[in-house]
């Protein structure tokens, strides 16, 4: 791997971490995170490398002593520096007794601050996740945890737990950080579940989804190309691009030409929903 500059990387160590652009490591430090876009900047420990690795990229939560996994690009920022700028961003759990303190001791999950984290590994060791997961009234075993404390704190992991498994889906799925992270806020806990229903109500839900990143998710989802979804959602994508395009509605005509370019499927088919659609009052004709 090259820097932007065409000359060879400085940093030795990184080598074998670079191929394909893509960097492994061990977060040090958040540097800065926004809620709201996903937006971070990390100082990675990479293995072997003799300095920290700056980190720009998207994710929905992060902190210090979590494991990432980095696909991108190095540039060379004229106020920052040497930067590995990331297109994909992945966040895993630490798995040593020293990166799950910091992890924990981070604040990562709400109700455990340093102190309760230095008490949780000494008393669990690498095992405190599966712990709080599968056995949580043995927290009560640690000294300053009582039931409701032990409660508390397992429903934060939980909460933390699916919101991570969210991402993941979404991620493998096709959608990047930012869009996941919109996806994720607008429909919660319930959001896999939701897309899995119907992936076409992305595009009336969410900003900056249209039809052709639904229907893709769609596709990966097995949804049927013929399905009614799937057709209702691409003529209402029709009339949209028509409305934006400054008109009220669009000849039956033109509509059904339109939506069989967009969709790959044959008139009479379209002309089933359209019927279906106007008889439940949802379009107009």
């Amino acid at each position: 791997m090259t820097q932007t500059d065409g000359q060879q990387s400085s940093l030795p160590g990184l080598a074998s971490s670079q191929d394909a652009g893509r960097i492994r490591g061990v977060v040090e430090r958040v540097t800065f995170h926004s809620d709201d876009t996903g937006f971070c900047v990390l100082q990675v420990r990479v293995p072997n490398a003799p300095e920290r690795v700056t980190v720009i990229g998207r994710v929905s939560s992060v902190s210090r002593g979590e494991h990432v996994a980095a696909e991108g690009r190095w540039i060379v920022d004229p106020k920052h520096g040497r930067q590995f700028r990331s297109e994909e961003l992945r966040v895993s759990p630490p798995n040593t007794r020293e990166g799950i303190r910091r992890y924990l001791g981070s604040g990562a999950i709400r109700g455990i601050g340093p102190a309760l984290a230095e008490r949780l590994v000494a008393a669990f060791g690498e095992a405190v996740f599966d712990v709080i997961e599968r056995s949580p009234e043995r927290l009560e075993e640690v000294p300053g945890v009582g039931r409701k404390r032990a409660q508390t704190l397992a429903a934060a992991y939980r909460e933390q737990s699916q919101i991570r498994e969210i991402m993941v889906f979404l991620h493998a799925h096709g959608l990047g950080a930012s869009r996941a992270l919109r996806v994720y806020k607008t429909y919660g806990d319930k959001a896999i579940e939701r897309i899995r229903d119907d992936p076409y109500q992305l595009t009336r839900d969410i900003r900056g989804i249209g039809f052709a990143i639904a229907d893709d998710l769609a596709r990966q989802l097995g949804t049927d190309p013929h399905s009614s979804m799937r057709l209702r959602a691409g003529i209402r994508h029709v009339l949209l691009e028509a409305q934006r395009s400054g008109h009220c509605g669009l000849p039956v005509d033109d509509l059904v030409g339109a939506a069989r370019v967009l969709m790959d499927v044959e008139p009479a088919a379209i002309d089933r929903v359209l019927e279906s659609e106007t008889s439940d009052g949802a379009l107009i004709r």
